[in-house]
């Protein structure tokens, strides 16, 4: 069993794990936020913070709710997932309602399928028709987990930032 749950410093040594197991794999850490870029748990809880609400998210972003996924057997963090409430142009193109990863050591445990699920249940009680969720042309593992969710593929466009291939798909919530 797993449960979704904002972070919190209760989890300070689990998320820097976390983040230093994707900056040491080299992965992108997909729905994290911006855990990649602050040295400590603090900093990124504030950051957090800032993107959850309308007034406070930086200019150009839009507000998102961010989760850890928690095995709850041993309380441990498998992975991260962040619910953008809307879209903006970027989002709409390339990123997506919603962005998650699982640890290094935990994937093909089925864990993303599960957190995925968890969060269309949360887009649904935020009143959300339907999500846009991508994922490099590349990586099965997402695709796989989109299409067990219900995803259907709408297109691939090439992200420029990261020079590679995305797959759009959309989720009917209703």
């Amino acid at each position: 069993m797993v449960k979704l749950v904002e972070p919190s410093m209760a989890y300070d040594e689990q998320i820097q794990a976390y983040r230093r197991a994707f900056l040491t794999a080299g992965g992108s850490m997909d729905g994290s936020g911006t855990l990649r870029h602050y040295e400590t748990t603090r900093q990124w809880l504030d950051s957090v913070r800032q993107y959850s609400c309308e007034e406070t998210v930086p200019a150009g972003k839009v507000p998102a709710s961010q989760y850890i996924l928690i095995r709850e057997e041993d309380d441990r963090m498998v992975g991260v997932i962040q619910i953008r409430h809307y879209l903006n142009d970027y989002l709409e193109k390339y990123g997506g309602h919603i962005g998650y990863s699982v640890a290094p050591s935990e994937r093909r445990k089925g864990y993303a399928r599960r957190m995925l699920a968890m969060g269309l249940d949360i887009c649904r009680q935020r009143g959300m028709d339907r999500v846009l969720i991508t994922c490099y042309s590349d990586n099965e593992g997402s695709r796989r987990t989109i299409l067990a969710n219900g995803g259907r593929y709408e297109s691939t466009v090439h992200e420029p930032e990261s020079d590679r291939d995305l797959e759009r798909y959309w989720i009917d919530l209703t």
